[in-house]
């Protein structure tokens, strides 16, 4: 008997630290400076820019493209997602261009270009979106939309209440909770599914002792009661391995109106753009045609209008 007690406290023990060292890994790979993507420039695509330097919220200098429109119509501010860096979210930006819309486009704090060597997953990060938009704001320009992609959705969806600024917000692939994305992660490396929750949550705990807050306060289903008036479209993946279809439309139930959630059933993580381009780019610019182009709010786009597109 007192070999088996021994020996199943030995195994407890063991597994504790198993559990505690692969948490205190993923903590730190999760947060530290992401290595960025291939370097490319608007004038690959044609497009004159403006390179552009201002600080976050919190003091740190981040950089990016300004993208005017010959004929503006309204000002969006892109958002990358975790890891790489704003790059590859260039070739979405011609066609916002031949509608009429300036592009703003930075690097997160830790990607990049711009400064940092945390990544917070979304938390800080709304700090630097806030700075970007009191960058524009310096410029004359009050009203804006946000496209989020991933990491940038969520950061678009929990910094959009904290501005006056921003009328409309994009969500495409955001999580709508950051422990269901790092547990869904931790599965789709082989990690056994009863030991996903306990370690992403042990992770998320010991990732917001790292960079200094708590990390689950940026969720997007925390911020969406708050969101109205300001418009909102959910982009979403079927086979999205890191965000549920039941999370996102938990998400969209839980934001007011107006609002918008456009589901694709062959897509997988923000996938919907490169399946369905063509749908894709009507899809999100016409949002951003109806709810930030306009002059004012239209009294009828007040109120939610409760329309899931799944097809």
């Amino acid at each position: 008997m007192g070999c088996i007690s021994w020996g199943l406290i030995g195994g407890l023990t063991l597994a504790g630290v198993v559990i505690s060292g692969l948490a205190l890994y993923s903590a730190h790979v999760l947060t530290r400076r992401r290595v960025p993507d291939e370097p490319s420039s608007p004038t690959d695509y044609g497009l004159s820019y403006e390179k552009v330097a201002f600080s976050s919220r919190d003091g740190l200098i981040l950089r990016g493209w300004l993208i005017p429109s010959a004929s503006p119509r309204g000002t969006v501010i892109f958002c990358h997602g975790h890891s790489g860096s704003m790059d590859p979210d260039l070739k979405v930006v011609p066609a916002f261009h031949d509608k009429g819309y300036n592009v703003l486009m930075f690097d997160f704090r830790a990607h990049g270009r711009s400064d940092g060597y945390l990544v917070s997953l979304g938390s800080l990060e709304q700090q630097d979106l806030l700075g970007a938009v009191d960058l524009l704001r310096e410029r004359g320009i009050e009203r804006l939309g946000v496209l989020g992609f991933s990491m940038g959705g969520r950061v678009a969806i929990s910094a959009a209440p904290q501005t006056d600024a921003i009328a409309a917000v994009v969500s495409d692939g955001g999580p709508v909770t950051i422990l269901e994305a790092i547990a869904a992660g931790s599965r789709e490396r082989g990690l056994p599914g009863i030991l996903a929750v306990p370690i992403a949550w042990l992770t998320l705990w010991l990732a917001g002792r790292r960079v200094g807050c708590n990390l689950s306060d940026a969720d997007a289903v925390r911020w969406a009661p708050s969101l109205a008036p300001r418009a909102l479209l959910l982009v979403h993946g079927e086979r999205d391995p890191y965000v549920s279809t039941a999370a996102v439309r938990r998400l969209f139930a839980a934001a007011g109106g107006p609002k918008d959630v456009w589901i694709v059933p062959e897509a997988g993580h923000r996938e919907a753009d490169k399946l369905r381009p063509d749908e894709y780019l009507e899809r999100v610019i016409g949002f951003f045609d109806r709810y930030l182009a306009a002059d004012m709010w239209r009294e009828g786009d007040r109120g939610a209008s409760g329309i899931e597109r799944r097809c």
